[in-house]
């Protein structure tokens, strides 16, 4: 099996991706890597070969006979990058979000579907080992029809990870409810069976705004040069993004085109980093405790006062790797999708949907709580993603 020949537009802390995508010999390898920052291209050569390809613009890839592109760069810029590639038929595997905007969106599907090129976008929550083992309870009919999912996102790095970099800027992500939610929104959307079709939201930037302390960030810096668990508490953070107006807390309801009602909140100043999911049925309710390692599922299905036992409980082991596991399967998938037809466990409308209930919200969340309707894609360009991208 010859090697895939890969390219990458951006290596910033998302580049762990390329490591599992460059396997020289195995079935794939990167060729050409593209990155604003003349330092941490020379540091590409250090990792993956002298001889491959760096580049400063990401059109001078378009034509070096590439098998398939990763992007992952900034939210705002995965739009325009990922036209130029999907112009020139070379498959993408898009980062999440998708795109900032609905319309951003709308335009990369329909682009992937006028010139036939694969698109695959990486919510690799989809492959997490706690959301694939609360799919699997559902599906066995452990609490009977889904009616209700509420989802409580601790962001317990949040500060360091969404408020000191381009993340703070709301010209480049919208905001956090969609930039960090969407993950969140896909998985409700996935367990749920549907999509939202109307929103609201109330939220706020309530710690980090009265923060003075800013400062821009050097060439190649990133968030591992300064994450720390002595950054806290959240009020004795330092060196913020010079722009920061995306609100730190965040709370959402959603009803979805099938009757299930869902909510999601986020906050970013809590001092635990994970995501607790609560799914109710007609015959009962499940709910995650942990997300990683040594993570349970507990479903009680028999009527009884307050009970810390529950009827079923899973334990929920975790694989190596990043994001629980998640990662190395996500990369496996988006490669077999390179190389052959077939559906994948990861969907672009989905991912389409998951930005368009997210960037209704923070229009809601701005504009003091209103529901807001969220538009559906084209059925013709739904059915196509259905058919796995012939």
């Amino acid at each position: 099996m010859n090697d895939l020949r890969l390219g990458v537009v951006g290596l910033g802390v998302r580049s762990d991706l390329v490591s599992l995508a460059h396997r020289p010999g195995k079935g794939s390898r990167l060729v050409a890597c593209c990155d604003r920052d003349p330092q941490t291209l020379r540091t590409a050569r250090d990792r993956f070969g002298s001889d491959v390809l760096t580049v400063a613009d990401h059109r001078e890839l378009l034509h070096a006979g590439l098998d398939g592109v990763l992007v992952l760069t900034p939210d705002h810029t995965h739009e325009p990058i990922g036209l130029d590639f999907l112009q020139a038929g070379i498959p993408v595997f898009m980062e999440k979000p998708l795109a900032i905007t609905v319309e951003g969106c709308d335009r990369l599907l329909a682009a992937a579907q006028s010139h036939g090129t694969r698109l695959y976008v990486g919510h690799n929550m989809r492959h997490m080992p706690v959301i694939t083992t609360i799919r699997e309870l559902i599906a066995d009919g452990a609490i009977g029809q889904v009616k209700a999912i509420w989802c409580r996102h601790f962001v317990g790095h949040g500060g360091d990870f969404y408020f000191k970099d381009w993340h703070a800027d709301r010209r480049n992500t919208t905001g956090l409810l969609l930039q960090k939610g969407a993950h969140d929104i896909d998985v409700i959307h996935w367990l749920g069976g549907g999509y939202s079709r109307q929103v609201n939201a109330m939220g706020g930037l309530v710690v980090y705004g009265d923060i003075t302390s800013r400062r821009d960030r050097k060439p190649g810096e990133r968030m591992t040069d300064w994450l720390s668990l002595d950054n806290w508490p959240p009020l004795s953070q330092r060196n913020l993004n010079p722009v920061v107006d995306v609100e730190d807390l965040s709370m959402m309801q959603m009803r979805l085109d099938n009757g299930v009602f869902a909510s999601y909140q986020q906050c970013h100043f809590t001092p635990d980093y994970w995501r607790n999911y609560t799914v109710i049925g007609t015959e009962g309710r499940l709910e995650n405790f942990g997300d990683s390692e040594g993570a349970v599922v507990k479903v009680w299905n028999r009527r009884s006062d307050y009970r810390a036992d529950a009827d079923i409980e899973v334990p929920v082991h975790t694989p190596h790797g990043t994001h629980g596991g998640a990662d190395p399967r996500l990369m496996a998938e988006f490669l077999d999708f390179v190389r052959a037809d077939g559906a994948t466990i990861t969907s672009p409308v989905a991912a389409r949907e998951a930005v368009a209930a997210g960037h209704a919200a923070t229009v809601s969340l701005r504009e003091g709580g209103r529901a807001v309707d969220v538009p559906p894609p084209a059925p013709a360009v739904v059915a196509y993603f259905e058919r796995a991208q012939p």
